[in-house]
């Protein structure tokens, strides 16, 4: 199986290694999640790694994105009518929630096809419709398009990444987007740039974090 490989093979790929089931700390909605961590992450390392996929991160509730569905859910105003990206959607699960509280249209940006193909089951799943765009939107040296709001769930976990991140969402909030960050404090967060909205304790995959519980937070990003 490639990149290139059909869009059903990834499906039946991503349906084969995990279960549908509702996300713990936004219950409302539910994804194709892995039950374990270090088994995916081998499987998909020995049967894709050759192909330069990036890891199934797509396979997992990541704290950041489930505090700010959590958030969405609570408070639609944010995003209700609004014309929302989904910056690095994993799961789709920001996406999801997002497309639940109203905003239209909805766009989830993913670099990796099986993170696309996930996101589509899921959206499926949850009977809403979230715009694929498979391509790595960092690289725009200029916007190429206008988002009334950008969201964005745990991408600050290293430390290039998190620099190109913050550098494309300023020149997105120049130009009017409202940012929303949900992040625990990854390693690169950029803390000093980011307003605090509201406080969470998220359940999360031990595999994958050092606490049952993760502290997490849902930030607005303060323009330059």
């Amino acid at each position: 199986m490639s990149d290139a490989a059909p869009n059903h093979d990834r499906a039946a790929f991503i349906r084969a290694e995990t279960r549908l089931r509702a996300v713990a700390h936004v219950p409302e909605i539910r994804l194709h999640l892995a039950d374990e961590a270090v088994p995916l992450w081998q499987k998909t390392e020995d049967e894709l790694g050759a192909m330069g996929l990036p890891p199934p991160f797509w396979a997992f509730a990541w704290a950041g994105g489930q505090a700010l569905a959590r958030h969405l859910l609570d408070y639609p105003a944010l995003v209700r009518g609004r014309r929302v990206l989904d910056l690095g959607s994993g799961s789709g699960l920001v996406a999801i929630a997002a497309a639940k509280a109203g905003a239209v249209p909805v766009i989830a940006a993913e670099i990796d096809a099986f993170a696309a193909t996930a996101i589509e089951l899921n959206a499926a799943a949850n009977e809403v419709y979230v715009e694929v765009l498979v391509r790595d939107l960092l690289d725009d040296a200029a916007p190429t398009a206008r988002y009334d709001t950008i969201l964005v769930g745990d991408l600050f976990y290293e430390q290039t990444t998190a620099a190109r991140v913050l550098a494309w969402l300023d020149r997105h909030a120049a130009l009017g987007a409202a940012v929303l960050v949900g992040d625990p404090w990854r390693s690169y967060f950029p803390t000093a740039r980011l307003e605090k909205l509201a406080d969470y304790g998220v359940p999360v995959t031990r595999d994958l974090e050092d606490n049952d519980i993760k502290r997490t937070a849902v930030w607005r990003l303060n323009p330059l």
